[in-house]
């Protein structure tokens, strides 16, 4: 009972060293779980004796290790050929027992990498190691992909140099269902390789950014899905044309104050000529996120901010209200906001601001999925939560080198299924 192990192994005896602090016990498999293959568990004949005995880590009892010391026979298996015999206490291919490595596991997804490594004695490797094993196992039992209805896609970026991973987000449980290094329409037709046509076809709802390889798949795979534009990156593209008529009112009064005279050095004279241009291209420079946040958080000085602007720059002031207006059509959803969009498009087309114009023929081409977001609600809120976790997993998970491996613990972290501890109850 202290050693964690189960109805299926037989404790022989156990070797106490004082001196290394470590407890050995030395163990074999029941009779009727000899001779399996280690990778499927057939009944398989004797092949040889392998390299003798072999030692796995198991628990440590209190500060002492635990190693578990068996033989390490190898079977003919008719589908894999030479193989080490499985055993009951740990995993095929691992030097670790199955508790040590749920408990690895489950760490894991609580703390960091180098925090799991030093409270467990062990490598960094052996961590990454370990959680390739667990996700495994729980692939294999678990179908992820099952039951599928509203999904949302996404792009991020997991490393320095443009390297990033697809993920997929079943919107209806929360949980992260898929993942696959890269960007593009190949490792998207991955994921819908894996959920097969009859599965695709039960898909009602993708929620995306209006990128156009999502687009081309989706459409593709999921013709009768309903494609829901997120209603964050459609207010983007309108902070962005905002922010572009600010840049330019802020060149022209750069422009401006490059034609008024030089001051010299020290306080200015009381009689000196004034200064507008210079004045006004700091005061719109900073700017920026008063033009930016919702009107509800402002405070009082950005209020008296926007206000200046209403007055002195008339231009600018209607682009704020152009991108106001855009966000709320997504504020009041449903019929009410398709309407609200039909006046702002004729609006903004008759604005006389070029990145507004630009912005709603834009917004034209991607009508239909931002009427489906009005109409149905879905937005990639959850999808940006669960790649916010993505990127705090990637700070903690340093030394996860591979993006196999740190999509592993994604799924470990994220995807609704952990390896229950031992002596408790799976979560």
């Amino acid at each position: 009972m202290l050693l964690g192990l189960c109805d299926r192994t037989v404790l022989e005896h156990v070797d106490i060293d004082e001196d290394a602090e470590t407890v050995v016990a030395h163990v074999r498999p029941k009779r009727p779980k000899k001779r399996r293959c280690g990778r499927c568990g057939r009944l398989s004949p004797h092949e040889d004796n392998g390299d003798g005995r072999r030692r796995w880590r198991g628990l440590d009892l209190g500060t002492v290790q635990v190693w578990l010391e068996a033989d390490a026979p190898r079977v003919r298996c008719r589908d894999h050929g030479r193989v080490v015999a499985a055993v009951p206490w740990a995993r095929h291919g691992a030097r670790q027992t199955r508790a040590f490595e749920d408990t690895a596991g489950w760490l894991v997804t609580q703390c960091s990498k180098t925090a799991v490594s030093g409270l467990l004695r062990i490598a960094w490797r052996t961590v990454g190691g370990i959680v390739t094993r667990v996700v495994g196992e729980i692939d294999a039992r678990v179908d992820r992909l099952d039951g599928l209805r509203r999904i949302g896609i996404d792009e991020i970026s997991y490393k320095r140099g443009h390297k990033y991973l697809t993920v997929v987000v079943d919107h209806d449980t929360g949980r992260l269902v898929w993942a696959a290094a890269g960007r593009d329409e190949k490792t998207l037709r991955g994921f819908f390789d894996a959920l097969g046509e009859q599965r695709c076809a039960q898909i009602t709802h993708v929620s995306a950014d209006a990128a156009d390889w999502i687009a081309t798949v989706v459409a593709e795979r999921c013709g009768n899905a309903v494609r829901c534009a997120d209603p964050f990156h459609i207010v983007k593209w309108a902070t962005e044309a905002l922010d572009e008529v600010r840049r330019q009112a802020w060149n022209d009064a750069r422009a401006r104050a490059r034609r008024e005279p030089v001051r010299g050095r020290g306080r200015p004279r009381s009689d000196a000529p004034p200064r507008p241009g210079h004045e006004r291209a700091r005061a719109l420079k900073h700017a920026r996120y008063a033009l930016w946040k919702n009107p509800e958080d402002l405070t009082q000085r950005q209020h008296a901010k926007l206000e200046w602007i209403a007055k002195t720059d008339p231009r600018l002031h209607r682009a704020y209200l152009l991108k106001e207006g855009l966000r709320h059509v997504f504020k009041v959803k449903g019929e009410a906001g398709k309407e609200a969009l039909d006046r702002w498009l004729s609006w903004a087309q008759r604005c006389r601001i070029p990145a507004f114009v630009e912005l709603q023929r834009r917004i034209r081409r991607h009508r239909e999925a931002i009427d489906a977001a009005l109409e149905h609600g879905l937005s990639q809120g959850l999808i940006e939560s669960t790649n916010t976790k993505l990127r705090v997993l990637t700070r903690m998970a340093f030394g996860f080198r591979s993006p196999d491996a740190l999509i592993a613990l994604g799924m470990l972290a994220l995807g609704g299924y952990r390896p229950s501890l031992p002596g408790r109850t799976a979560a």
